[in-house]
């Protein structure tokens, strides 16, 4: 039992520097890997995941939601905006493409799929789950008119679709960026209270509600629900870890979330091998990317709905398909200027479509403020639907 207790102490730190050491020893032996070390850095890439997620889980209970949800997403946005940039550099006629493939399917995985798979989960154990509906409504609506913006407007522009003329490009990267800042703002300083997890409707979330309304009160109210909900997530995860502790699992996050982009570039030559021996399209690429990128909050958070901390989850969901447009757009548009080739962000017809039933479904999803396991179902069947139509298009 020493053993176990030992390993389980000393497996998060040690996961991410083993996986450097294989990264460095790839690197230096140059070359793709071949079949059988491409397995190993498979098993890696999964341990180094594991381990970002519990790192990312000490510093959010450290500094209490929303702040953990909000670090998580946005470390694993910027990595993956340099993944995007670093195989968009190639320029051949799927790198034009990268990006786009890339942000659509982590607005599906993560409003479907996360989001989905968390009120199921939640619905199954508690009964009825619920959230605020008043910030999780202010995210999708952020995230929604980020979504159209940038990847629906494209095609209907006089340019040629679906790329932007240099000028719109800006324009759209700016609107992004913008968006974003102004709802991190909201989320963490103006209206916190709005996207703090709550346990039951006569508590905390009525008095979120009431908050809401009265700007004044607001303000004492979302410091006594911080106060409760620091509680619950001490009865929930024990005493907070110390400042030191924090911070060794900050830097232990941000090795982990290097190794795990890193690993998955030195995948992309086998997953596109496998991808092109299988007949599949190209853009499955892009999928397998978002989907290998994405594995650390889907996991964070489905252990919140596993808590009865679905605002958790919908913190997790939404926001990290937020960060991933709000932060992309602009980082390709700048990158644009340099990258060979003409950057397509305009969706095909499926694919808008697709993106249309899922932000229907999310605002009748969020609006009442609770949902069933038939809420989750529905989403994660679309989820399904749009990982079977990018196979079979």
């Amino acid at each position: 039992m020493r053993v176990i207790g030992a390993i389980g102490r000393w497996y998060p730190f040690a996961v991410p520097l083993i996986a450097v050491i294989a990264l460095v020893g790839v690197l230096v032996w140059g070359g793709e890997p071949g079949l059988g070390l491409a397995i190993v850095l498979a098993v890696i890439l999964a341990a180094t995941v594991l381990s970002a997620v519990h790192h990312a889980e000490v510093i959010a209970h450290r500094v209490g939601e929303p702040f953990g949800a909000l670090i998580l997403a946005v470390a694993v946005t910027i990595i993956e905006v340099g993944l995007i940039v670093t195989l968009s550099a190639g320029g051949d006629e799927h790198a034009a493409t990268l990006a786009r493939d890339t942000v659509f399917s982590a607005f599906i995985i993560t409003t479907t799929g996360i989001v989905g798979l968390s009120i199921l989960v939640g619905a199954i154990k508690f009964g009825t789950v619920r959230f605020n509906s008043e910030g999780s409504g202010a995210a999708l609506a952020t995230l929604s008119t980020l979504a159209v913006l940038c990847l629906v407007v494209p095609d209907f522009t006089e340019a040629a679709g679906p790329y932007f003329s240099p000028a719109q490009l800006a324009f759209a990267g700016v609107a992004a960026a913008v968006l974003y800042a102004i709802f991190v703002i909201t989320q963490t300083v103006s209206h916190r209270g709005l996207f703090l997890p709550v346990s039951d409707a006569s508590g905390p979330i009525a008095t979120r509600s009431r908050a809401a309304a009265d700007d004044v009160k607001g303000d004492a109210d979302a410091d006594s629900d911080s106060d409760s909900d620091s509680d619950s997530d001490s009865d929930d995860h024990g005493e907070l870890p110390s400042i030191g502790q924090t911070l060794l699992s900050l830097l232990f996050l941000l090795i982990a979330l290097v190794a795990v982009v890193v690993l998955a570039k030195l995948e992309s030559p086998a997953i596109e091998g496998g991808v092109v021996a299988l007949g599949l399209p190209e853009s499955v690429v892009g999928v397998v990317i978002a989907l290998v990128i994405l594995l650390p909050e889907a996991i964070s958070a489905v252990r919140a709905a596993q808590r009865n901390h679905i605002q958790t989850s919908l913190n997790l969901g939404l926001g990290s398909a937020m960060a991933s447009i709000g932060l992309t757009i602009p980082a390709v548009a700048v990158a644009s200027i340099w990258m060979p080739g003409h950057l397509a962000l305009g969706l095909g017809p499926t694919q808008i479509v697709l993106l249309a039933l899922a932000i229907v479904v999310s605002i009748l999803t969020v609006v009442p403020g609770r949902a069933t396991k038939l809420q989750g179902g529905v989403l994660l069947v679309i989820f399904v639907a749009f990982l079977f139509l990018s196979v079979f298009p």
